[in-house]
């Protein structure tokens, strides 16, 4: 079983305190290539968040079993499983997102967070909670992928949503700015993902300086003096 402070605290870290994104700063590649729209950005963490999930579950589970010496060729053989049936769904059930997201799929193998959970947490702790980091480290990842394609987007182009009839066919992007917006180009190419991240980092360190001063502030608990009644 899992505590409810145990469960909050692999929550917090996965979505905020060690974001893979914008406070590990890892899995750049697909985060800066394919964040031109949400829609590219969400169901690639999707995919993402199956695979840590499952494969977290399969390497705490079987870790008592794995020789330390092959640890990492063991750990990378069960995840490239994964991410091959996380493949062929996609090419099955969603192709023209398929060939958009094209090898940033397979690449999912070699995706620093997904390894890096996987050695640093799941190989060492209880199969339900290594489940759940994987779960919260991918969910960390879908919400920044998420707010930096909504930007790109919306910047670069004036719609928000763009793409998701590839996933709901009877649905249509949204056109938030006036169909005379100029498209700022630079907003969906890669220097613009930087910068946008770089804001994004910074907004984080902003936000945790913040609360460290409130922490500052707060004035200590009262100690009960003893004898008192």
């Amino acid at each position: 079983m899992i505590s409810r402070e145990e469960f909050k605290t692999i929550a917090g870290k996965g979505i905020w305190k060690q974001n893979s994104s914008i406070a590990q700063i890892l899995g750049l590649c697909p985060l800066l290539a394919v964040t031109t729209n949400a829609v590219n950005g969400v169901m690639l963490s999707l995919a993402t968040i199956l695979v840590m999930a499952i494969s977290n579950l399969a390497v705490s589970a079987l870790r008592n079993f794995i020789p330390h010496e092959i640890r990492i060729p063991v750990f990378i053989l069960i995840v490239a499983a994964l991410v091959t049936v996380v493949d062929l769904l996609f090419n099955a059930n969603l192709h023209e997102l398929y060939l958009v997201l094209g090898i940033f799929i397979p690449l999912i193998v070699t995706n620093c967070i997904v390894l890096a959970r996987v050695e640093a947490f799941a190989a060492k702790n209880p199969p339900l909670q290594s489940t759940f980091d994987g779960i919260f480290m991918g969910v960390g990842m879908l919400w920044t992928l998420a707010l930096l394609g909504a930007m790109r987007e919306l910047i670069g182009a004036g719609t928000l949503f763009g793409g998701i009839d590839m996933v709901f066919p009877s649905l249509h992007p949204i056109q938030l700015l006036p169909e005379s917006y100029p498209n700022f180009l630079l907003a969906m190419l890669p220097p613009g993902a930087f910068i946008l991240l770089g804001c994004m980092i910074a907004w984080k360190n902003w936000m945790d300086a913040r609360a460290a001063e409130r922490a500052k502030l707060k004035p200590p608990a009262p100690v009960a003096m003893a004898g008192s009644h």
